[in-house]
């Protein structure tokens, strides 16, 4: 199935039903009065998160959805029956934005309205027109035989931006041909492609790394990213944001196939400029250093042009050197990081009330109402 991380869909809910302008007409009720029932309110469209689901390949082909109408209302104090509301399943992970048109902007303007992060989560995106009165309601002392009635007013419409972001706890960065999905195919049961060319990785990969019985956790492998990426050069800038709600990055650095034109170094402050001109707080993320293909260079090689690569960049952080192609070194950097994810704060923690309170003083939730 085709990997898609954005879609543009439309989604109208129901309008209300009118109310009915309608009088009692019975034997022996000469005069029975208005009897004219209110329409019924209109269905709303709901976005709810499935983990069934994985891509947004489904809304390229499916771009409306609209809820049903609610039926007028009839006469005997009949009310209309209610539209049903329409609920929309998308993965979880996907950020939902409301657009917004103006004249003289070739862009509409983007107001993120939230986040389905759970499965079973639901999020009311388009809500349902309210029903209309029918003349019994307007019937008075002074008012006996109203022929008022009103119409159901009509749902809420919008053109929403889906944004699916994966949900990983640990993300891959490098150079095309760094070895990342190498890695990933090693260390989980993922099985991208692995080609001895540049940008074999055409969509993001999720993996599951197994360290034992009960302990697990999510590797996400990105396009490798290029000098530019942050303006749109190459494929890595556009899934980017998949790192945004990982919790820790492995950086893989190819020694034993550097470019001929920058060192290792350069190829890591390449990588680090890009985190920083996308900003999302991807730079501030805590980063590993991996030294990746130490199977095709002696031993007293590689070890020299990882100590000038360390040098270079002043580099404090945990440093591990692997073969991905063998998976030499990989079975001591996992328990490592399940280790250390452990003690670092999920990324996406249930709310509490005290969150919730604060929410509510400091920023009011956005609501189509």
């Amino acid at each position: 199935m085709k990997f898609v991380d954005e879609a543009s869909i439309r989604v109208e809910a129901g309008d209300g039903g009118s109310g009915c302008v309608s009088f009692l007409r019975e034997k022996f009720i000469p005069k029975g009065g208005p009897d004219g029932g209110d329409g019924g309110d209109g269905g709303s469209v709901y976005l709810v998160a499935d983990s069934g689901l994985n891509t947004l390949v489904d809304f390229r082909h499916a771009r409306r959805h609209k809820a049903e109408r609610g039926q007028n209302g009839m006469g005997r104090n009949r009310r209309g029956k209610s539209g049903g509301d329409l609920y929309v399943k998308v993965p979880v992970g996907t950020r939902v934005h409301v657009e917004h048109h103006e004249e003289d902007q070739p862009t509409p303007d983007l107001e993120t309205i939230g986040e389905l992060l759970r499965h079973g989560d639901t999020l009311l995106v388009a809500k349902g027109g309210f029903h209309g009165l029918g003349n019994a309601r307007y019937k008075s002392s002074t008012n006996r035989a109203p022929r008022q009635f009103s119409y159901g007013t009509p749902g809420e419409r919008y053109q929403l931006r889906l944004e699916l972001i994966l949900l990983a706890d640990v993300g891959l960065l490098g150079l095309p041909n760094a070895g990342k999905s190498s890695l990933i195919s090693r260390v989980s049961s993922a099985r991208p492609k692995v080609a001895d060319y540049p940008f074999t990785t055409l969509h993001p990969n999720l993996g599951v790394v197994r360290v034992d019985d009960r302990r697990s956790f999510v590797i996400a492998d990105i396009p490798g990213l290029i000098e530019g990426a942050a303006e749109g050069a190459g494929l890595g800038i556009q899934f980017l944001k998949h790192l945004s709600r990982t919790r820790l990055l492995l950086h893989l650095v190819d020694l034993a196939d550097p470019d001929e034109q920058h060192t290792p170094a350069d190829a890591v402050r390449r990588i680090v400029g890009e985190l920083e001109k996308f900003g999302g707080g991807l730079a501030e993320k805590e980063r590993w250093l991996v030294l990746n293909k130490a199977d095709l260079l002696p031993e007293e090689e590689f070890s020299a042009r990882a100590e000038e690569l360390l040098a270079a960049l002043d580099w404090q952080g945990p440093v591990y050197t692997i073969s991905a192609a063998t998976g030499a070194g990989a079975e001591q950097l996992t328990p490592q990081l399940m280790d250390r994810l452990e003690q670092l704060p999920r990324g996406i923690e249930p709310e509490t009330e005290d969150d919730a309170a604060v929410q509510e003083d400091d920023e009011e939730p956005w609501s189509p109402v």
